[in-house]
């Protein structure tokens, strides 16, 4: 066992990667060197384990690999890194995934690809300059090939976001800077299919997701606990941890 932190980030996530690569998002182990394959910028790097689950449970590569998570010499760090099959980008020093993302875009605007880029965020990158200047930069050129996910789970490194740095109103704020922006469940996950599919029919104005999570889902306590940022869960934690996501009770 990797003995590994950020879980609770990976579960409050879970729901907007498995949807993305189960196939709202255009790509696929088969297509990855296609160039017209969407991409996806998964700029919350610390959820690798949920990330490297829904990618090995998509093809991506083989789940036994997941037995290796936080290795020594295991490709499967603890921020997601382009070693592994299906990983675009390497993250994890946050903030930066919206900027490459914006590259990728106006080039595939520039070169006529019929691809959307989508980006993973964090709420807690909502207080990093560097998001707020591309989200400008997007805005600008009339980015309507990229959409953003943000995970707001609330929590953020040691404490709740509002108490860090004020997001709210964070709908509004991203309304200001020229994105069509919605609210919704991020773990509901017809939801997300249904907004994810509605972004082709809006055009002229890049497309933020707002979505509200629960930090740790799933696993009844870590949600919504600050502690569980980083801790990593002991071997009786994580047993019950799995028994409550999957339903087969006590561990």
């Amino acid at each position: 066992m990797a003995k590994a932190a950020h879980v609770a980030s990976s579960l409050s996530a879970i729901d907007i990667l498995s949807v993305l690569y189960a196939g709202a998002a255009s790509v696929s182990p088969g297509t990855m060197d296609h160039p017209e394959r969407d991409i996806v910028i998964v700029s919350k790097g610390h959820a690798a384990a949920g990330t490297y689950a829904v990618l090995a449970h998509a093809g991506f590569f083989s789940t036994k690999m997941l037995e290796f998570y936080g290795e020594d010499h295991s490709p499967l760090s603890g921020h997601v890194t382009t070693h592994v099959p299906g990983i675009e980008l390497s993250t994890g020093s946050l903030g930066h995934g919206l900027s490459v993302g914006a590259g990728i875009a106006l080039g595939a605007k520039r070169s006529n690809l019929q691809r959307k880029i989508f980006v993973v965020l964090s709420d807690g990158e909502c207080d990093e300059g560097s998001t707020w200047e591309a989200a400008l930069f997007i805005a600008h050129h009339r980015l309507d090939n990229i959409v953003v996910l943000i995970d707001r789970n609330g929590i953020q490194s040691l404490d709740f976001t509002e108490n860090i740095l004020r997001l709210e109103p964070l709908a509004d704020k991203w309304r200001a800077f020229g994105w069509d922006t919605q609210e919704i469940d991020g773990h509901d996950h017809a939801k997300l299919w249904s907004a994810i599919s509605d972004c082709d029919s809006r055009t002229g104005m890049p497309r933020v997701l707002i979505c509200e999570t629960t930090k740790g889902k799933g696993a009844t306590f870590m949600e919504n606990q600050v502690l569980w940022h980083y801790r990593p869960p002991a071997e009786t934690d994580s047993l019950k941890a799995i028994a409550e996501i999957t339903g087969n009770g006590h561990a």
